[in-house]
């Protein structure tokens, strides 16, 4: 339970420390809109927004919307001929300001005390370096009828080598320590950046699953702790097109990367023996099918996934042995080395 004091709005208003807001997006149009317009409807007395678009062409009333609000100052945005969304984090938390980074996807829709509702927690107890607000996923909430709720998460979801089958940051309603947080709503406190050198790791392609769950066990390292807050939430609504990358979902590379950052994860982060748990419920659940996964259990399909399953192991290998000479770090690299190769457009 959560015990820390209460901190009165007033206070908050007081001490309110300044919120970077970073939306990397690719391929959006009205969700991102809404998106932008909730953060602008916020009751926060200081916070920015940097979107980090990917999007080759937009649609021309959203590149209106947006270089209007680009040339009002109501937004940083910045256009990159490049799709990461590690790389767009990266890039982003580089140009912020805020004593508070904030991560959110580009189809969410934001309650008005969203941003007071994050800082709170950096207020009420200093060894919050990271707040995990709750997400009503769209998709998940449909799936178990919107009917249950889980109060204090199990003690296997603080073992790195099972947690991402135990954390339900959609479910769960009580504040409390985690291990993790969902890369749609995020906040660290800016002393992880620039005091730890903390970065999100290129290496994670596709959609980039697992990025997030790489960088929260990096973060350990801090000292600080993970703090999840239900009342920090938002809507996620996940759609079908766009997203933060550029790789079609059904496609043969978004699987094998799937499974690619899996393992890398893994290799980065656990022990042997935690990579081993980590790998036998991955294998268990997505090439097998169970449960929490569900997956359709024909033997044709099982085979199929088996095989993606095996490419991504080998590729994951291979990407640990070019971290010999090579930390994978793309873009930062490209954009340290070149200046301001790519084109911005800042507000």
């Amino acid at each position: 339970m959560n015990s820390f004091l209460e901190v009165s709005p007033v206070l908050i208003d007081m001490v309110s420390p300044s919120i970077s807001v970073i939306i990397p997006t690719y391929g959006r149009e009205e969700p991102l809109v809404d998106t932008i317009s909730d953060v602008l409807a916020q009751n926060y007395p200081d916070f920015e927004i940097l979107v980090v678009d990917q999007t080759p062409t937009h649609q021309p009333q959203t590149q209106t919307y947006l270089q209007n609000l680009a040339d009002t100052q109501k937004i940083q945005w910045f256009r990159l001929d490049w799709a990461s969304l590690p790389g767009a984090r990266n890039y982003a938390v580089e140009r912020s300001r805020g004593e508070i980074i904030l991560f959110i996807d580009d189809d969410v829709r934001l309650q008005p005390n969203y941003l007071q509702n994050h800082a709170r927690n950096y207020l009420e107890n200093p060894k919050i370096g990271a707040v995990a607000g709750r997400v009503f996923d769209r998709m998940k909430l449909s799936d178990s009828g919107g009917g249950l709720t889980v109060e204090m998460l199990p003690p296997e979801a603080m073992n790195p080598g099972i947690a991402w089958y135990h954390i339900d940051l959609v479910h769960t309603v009580k504040p409390q320590q985690v291990l993790s947080a969902r890369g749609c709503n995020m906040s660290f406190r800016r002393e992880v950046f620039d005091k730890y050198g903390l970065s999100f790791d290129e290496r994670f392609r596709g959609s980039a699953v697992r990025e997030e769950s790489d960088f929260c066990l990096r973060f350990r390292k801090t000292g600080y702790i993970i703090w999840y807050d239900p009342d920090a939430s938002l809507i996620h609504l996940g759609e079908e097109t766009g997203g933060c990358h550029d790789i079609s979902t059904r496609s043969i590379q978004y699987q094998i990367t799937f499974y690619h950052n899996h393992f890398l994860m893994g290799f980065k982060n656990l022990t042997p023996a935690q990579c081993w748990q980590f790998f036998s419920k991955l294998f268990d659940c997505h090439v097998l099918g169970h449960p929490p996964c569900n997956k359709c259990g024909s033997w044709q399909k099982t085979i199929v996934r088996g095989i993606f399953y095996t490419l991504g192991f080998a590729s994951a290998v291979k990407t640990q042995v070019r971290a010999i000479w090579d930390d994978g770090q793309i873009y930062r690299r490209c954009w340290k080395s070149q200046g301001e190769a790519v084109e911005d457009i800042v507000g």
